[in-house]
């Protein structure tokens, strides 16, 4: 029934009827607000893409709102499934070249870009989460606002012009919709010298995108010239690059409508080192030099202004870690000692001169490790550095319960903040002391269902009590830190796909009940008992819900395979249902169906683990037993980092290993 009238909704969107002139404020049933869409206009033309994103070329939503990328499954009804991606918040008005992230694969066919309203003001695209009952399309001449186009999965490249040694060069972005290289080409590639103009190629890049992919150059470029990086599949699946060996019958070059996937940048050849950095803001416990280059490997050394005064040693504030030999971008030098004033810092380029990867220039008295340098002194830049705090949050998938803060450096310790679309705090960290938190998990305060955009904002503890007070003081206490007249802030975009809200709950052992599930392209909610934090993945399976289709499902009741004897932590895990038979076949396609819906951060994948006390005559109770079985699947560690939370981590990460071919799949970075 849904279904139906989900599909009602899209193929009417009902009568247009002037504009309705919605406020944020205003809300409505699906069919009112699908009458609002008098003006608006998409605009979507033929394109490839890496996958990754498309642009939709223009698009005008009267009252704001959204546009989304529907999938070729909209052409069978599949309303709710078919959303591949969606815009930010749009205002009112027109928008051209309009980039949406998309957040499933791409197979080459017709998409429709789809104008949607925000009707219920919280600047959230809510559509799919809500079964369509807010964030509705806008209408026009009796049908939804949409423009089709065909997409092609292809991929894309950038490059930036860059000093080199001559024997590597480093390609910014790269994005392969099916995986494959990327081999860097001189110019005489433009005279059809296919193969002869080969320098490099990179090692196998998985399918997604990768930055900063340093290429090493089998043939050394030996003057200032332009390069070509080409991005290439890899269509034997050998994961090695046969395309010259093969006088390119194999790992032939992505390509558009234009021709090959391809960008150009000038190099210059130089063995003189170079560094740069600009003015910051910083929490004072660390710095980012914007570019340095080490012809033959080494380091780069922060200095303060002493340095000027003749303390060569007692100047230096911190060190990176080893750079091998050539160009290097944004790189983050942790400081000693913390710098508590606004002052100028200055980066230094350093050697390894006893070649043992190991910054010695102090200890050794500069006998070892000295800097590069000209004939003008050492190799430096100078940057005036401020004092504040700053802040550092990615793109993720989440389960919609945390988020994570890549990293935040404050001078005087306190809290990160999570702000929402609307300007609301959804969550905060717990108290930090001063200095670099890398990974810093933000609970929020209510559970997600639909993508957005979340703003993390470093807050002082201007009252002491390592208690974030700043909403309920009405901004008064524990204020955001600020630079440059405004608060220091980072945005990164959260992909929810999956959310499940799972309540500890009492249960005569036969079957539970999921409170909520939101299932972005449908699936199922599989019941694990806690002996998946010991290893058991599929043996820790208890029973698994019907199919769910794409939206939100409530009060799921899950009969269980073996009834339960005793209180325990029960943990149920999203599954995609990635077979498309609506039936579910994890366990006996042993992982290789049906797989989990994952998340960035650990465990991996979309869980919510909660006790659950089984009725007896004299009333169960949950024991602390219990409750430490669920630490070891709370969100919030980086997948792949050896900060795991706990047994879990290793279990999930497993698990999804099994299924990688199989999930949506994180985008990597490289």
């Amino acid at each position: 029934m849904r279904k139906r009238i989900l599909t009602a909704l899209i193929a009417l969107t009902v009568v247009t009827s002037g504009v309705a002139g919605v406020t944020a404020a205003e809300t409505g049933t699906a069919a009112e607000q699908a009458q609002q869409g008098d003006g608006a206009t998409v605009t979507f033309e033929n394109q490839s893409t890496g996958g990754d994103q498309v642009v939709v070329d223009s698009v005008t939503v009267p009252n704001g709102g959204y546009v989304t990328i529907h999938g070729p499954s909209l052409a069978d009804n599949d309303t709710l499934g078919s959303v591949a991606g969606t815009s930010q918040y749009l205002e009112p008005g027109t928008h051209d070249n309009v980039t949406v992230t998309l957040t499933d694969p791409v197979s080459e066919g017709s998409y429709t870009a789809m104008a949607h309203q925000e009707t219920d003001g919280d600047r959230t695209y809510e559509f799919v989460a809500s079964n369509g009952d807010v964030d509705g399309p806008y209408a026009a001449d009796g049908g939804a606002v949409v423009d089709s186009a065909t997409l092609t999965p292809s991929a894309t490249v950038s490059m930036s012009d860059q000093p080199t040694t001559g024997d590597s060069a480093v390609v910014d972005r790269v994005v392969l919709s099916e995986g494959g290289f990327v081999t860097i080409h001189d110019a005489t590639v433009t005279e059809d010298q296919t193969f002869e103009s080969i320098r490099g190629t990179s090692q196998y890049l998985g399918a997604g995108v990768h930055e900063d992919v340093r290429v090493s150059l089998d043939e050394p470029v030996t003057e200032n010239t332009t390069l070509v990086p080409m991005a290439h599949r890899d269509t034997d699946g050998d994961e090695a690059y046969t395309f010259e060996e093969s006088n390119g019958s194999a790992d032939v070059p992505y390509t558009t409508a234009d021709g090959a996937v391809i960008d150009t940048a000038a190099v210059t050849v130089s063995e003189t080192a170079m560094a740069n950095m600009s003015n910051q803001v910083t929490g004072g416990n660390s710095v980012t030099v914007d570019s340095v280059s080490v012809p033959e490997g080494g380091f780069v050394t922060i200095h303060d202004s002493t340095l000027t005064d003749g303390e060569t040693f007692a100047s230096v504030r911190g060190t990176s870690t080893y750079l091998e030999a050539g160009y290097h971008t944004n790189v983050t030098v942790t400081l000693d000692s913390a710098v508590t004033n606004d002052t100028s810092l200055i980066a230094m380029p350093h050697m390894d001169t006893n070649d043992d990867q190991n910054y010695t220039f102090v200890e050794s008295n500069g006998s070892a490790d000295g800097p590069y340098t000209t004939d003008d002194g050492a190799v430096v830049d100078a940057a005036d550095v401020s004092i504040s705090a700053s802040v550092s949050m990615d793109d993720q998938l989440s389960g919609g319960n945390t988020v994570v803060v890549d990293t935040v450096d404050m001078s005087e310790g306190g809290f990160v903040a999570v702000h929402g679309p609307t300007g609301a705090v959804v969550g905060s960290s717990e108290y930090l002391e001063a200095g670099v938190h890398e990974d810093v998990p933000v609970t929020l305060d209510e559970r997600l269902t639909s993508s957005q955009s979340l703003v993390a904002m470093p807050h002082f503890d201007t009252d002491g009590d390592e208690n974030y007070t700043f909403v309920e003081s009405g901004g008064d206490a524990d204020g955001p830190y600020v630079a440059n007249g405004g608060p220091v802030v980072d945005s990164g975009e959260v992909v929810i796909r999956a959310s499940i809200g799972f309540e500890s709950q009492s249960t005569d052992g036969e079957s539970v009940t999921v409170e909520s599930v939101t299932l972005q392209d449908g699936g199922f909610v599989t019941i694990h008992d806690a002996t998946l934090l010991d290893g058991e993945t599929f043996g820790s399976i208890r029973g698994t819900s019907m199919y769910l289709p794409p939206g939100t499902s409530e009060n799921v009741t899950i009969t269980l395979d073996e009834p339960l004897s005793e209180d325990t932590t029960l943990i149920p895990m999203a599954h995609r249902d990635t077979d498309g038979d609506e039936a579910y076949t994890f366990e006996e396609s042993s992982g290789n169906a049906d797989g989990p819906y994952a998340t960035t951060f650990a465990p991996g994948a979309v869980v919510a683990p909660a006790p659950v006390t089984v009725e007896t005559m004299d009333g169960g109770e949950t024991t602390e037993a219990m409750t430490e079985e669920m630490t070891g699947m709370t969100e919030g560690t980086a997948v792949g980092t050896s900060d795991s939370s706990g047994p879990g981590f290793t279990v999930i990460a497993a698990l999804l290993a099994i299924v990688a071919a199989a999930l949506l799949g994180a985008r990597s970075r490289q």
